[in-house]
């Protein structure tokens, strides 16, 4: 659909929600020069502005896939092929890598020389101004540009998105019609019983897990929010100050139900056979195929299903079955951020705005990854959010003054890392249903033990 005048953004924002891998690696291209650049982000008009800046930028990215020249997408080459026809003097090298989370914040904390442009990883954000340069304010850039607010410190903004992701289910057409499942499922026991129709009316895999991946399991947390509880405050306000946040509110909706969806279809032997051999490369055909019923996977997951086969028509995207008040609700927010280096040169700095700038305004990558668009001026929604109608996104507020790193202080000591690369807990969720030697509610009472003694270790009132 082109507009999303029908969905309602209750709030603008920014959740840290998943992605992909990535790619090759050439030489480091930042300069000694620190100086302040001659333009800012809002005031590049692209095709207008520097058209003759001469420079040589690297981008330091998560996507791997599309680096190749085969990617039956759109590659890295392509849209550096329409970026020069507009800026010919400004090269582009790309470097990515797979393990990305994990390897590019240790490129970060080593010191400045990993390039001009990264995908932000998780930092402290009181550090930001040490690594990344800022765009501007807080206050100006929210009027034209989404999201901007995950990256925000002092009413500065280190990151723009690259895309917009809303949280919902893949699913294939084709096997929810020969499974007889007439209608979408909107809460936990209507997708439930979804998935038993499918293991029992056709030959596919009800829910594919992808455990093997591991980061693919991190997808979980990131319907904790909007999408279970129809609340823009719930991430970085409501959850931080929260008494046992994993409880089971009796309604079906909150964070238990989340995981309990999960919990449910592993017990019921509604996964693949052996979750320990999952592929995620794999994966993709399997769905477009007609082999895999359901996977849990943000937007951005979407075209490259629908591209990894013949049956591009029969990939579905569909709200995360949770239900509040009648409402179904869906998370929005960013995905990986451009962070531009502090220590790169002036005219590198440069460059790499106007880049940035493109790639948001005027690539189509955000339509091309079946995501948000960036540019609020911009209205080209894809079609896979056809099925959204009627569900109100929810992009999280921001975390209030002098609260912003507290979630992410609690993440660490209670080590449960919501929505913050927290795959091995989620994996551990599989590992204990398969195996049948832990209840889902002894699972949820760990978490809020966990969760529990870090708000008192850092001082946290809860409310």
């Amino acid at each position: 659909m082109k507009v999303l005048s029908k969905f309602t953004f209750v709030a603008m924002a920014a959740s840290a929600l998943f992605s992909l891998s990535a790619c090759g690696g050439k030489k480091e291209s930042s300069g000694a020069d620190t100086g302040t650049v001659s333009v800012s982000y809002s005031s590049i008009q692209l095709g207008s502005t520097d058209t003759d800046l001469s420079a040589t930028i690297k981008l330091l990215t998560h996507r791997t896939d599309m680096k190749q020249d085969d990617y039956s997408g759109t590659s890295w080459n392509a849209y550096l092929a329409e970026f020069n026809k507009l800026y010919p003097n400004i090269k582009v090298e790309i470097e990515g890598i797979t393990d990305y989370a994990s390897t590019a914040l240790l490129r970060l904390t080593g010191g400045g020389g990993w390039g001009d442009i990264m995908m932000i990883p998780a930092v402290d954000k009181k550090d930001l101004s040490t690594y990344f340069m800022s765009y501007g304010s807080l206050d100006e850039l929210s009027k034209t540009t989404r999201f901007v607010d995950q990256w925000v410190y002092g009413n500065q903004v280190y990151g723009i998105p690259s895309t917009g992701n809303a949280q919902g289910v893949l699913y294939n057409k084709k096997v929810f019609q020969k499974a007889g499942i007439t209608t979408l499922p909107k809460t936990p026991d209507e997708f439930i019983a979804a998935l038993r129709k499918i293991k029992q009316n056709t030959d596919a895999i009800p829910l594919y897990t992808n455990y093997a991946a591991g980061w693919t399991m991190g997808a979980w947390d990131a319907y904790l929010g909007g999408s279970a509880t129809g609340s823009a405050d719930f991430m970085n306000n409501t959850l931080v100050h929260s008494k046992a946040p994993f409880a089971n509110p009796g309604n079906g909706t909150g964070p238990y139900n989340v995981y309990k969806i999960l919990y449910d279809a592993v017990a019921a032997g509604l996964i693949e056979n052996d979750y320990t051999t999952t592929d995620w490369e794999g994966c993709k055909g399997m769905i477009n195929r007609g082999e895999i019923g359901t996977m849990v996977l943000g937007s951005w997951a979407y075209t490259q299903m629908q591209d990894a086969g013949p049956n591009p028509q029969d990939i579905g995207y569909m709200a995360f079955p949770i239900t509040v008040n009648g409402k179904q609700y869906a998370s929005a927010g960013p995905d990986y951020n451009f962070g531009i280096n502090v220590k790169s040169s002036s005219k590198n700095k440069e460059a790499a705005l106007i880049f940035v700038k493109w790639m948001t305004e005027r690539s189509g990558f955000a339509y091309n990854e079946g995501g948000i668009p960036i540019a609020i001026a911009n209205t080209d929604y894809p079609p896979l959010y056809a099925a959204f109608n009627g569900v109100d996104f929810v992009a999280d507020n921001p975390s209030p003054a002098g609260e912003e790193d507290l979630k992410s202080k609690l993440d660490a000591d209670s080590e449960l890392n919501i929505n913050n690369g927290g795959n091995l807990k989620v994996q551990q969720i599989i590992e204990h249903a398969a195996n049948k030697d832990m209840s889902f509610d002894d699972i949820m009472a760990s978490w809020n033990k966990a969760w529990s003694e870090a708000q008192k270790r850092n001082n946290v009132e809860v409310r």
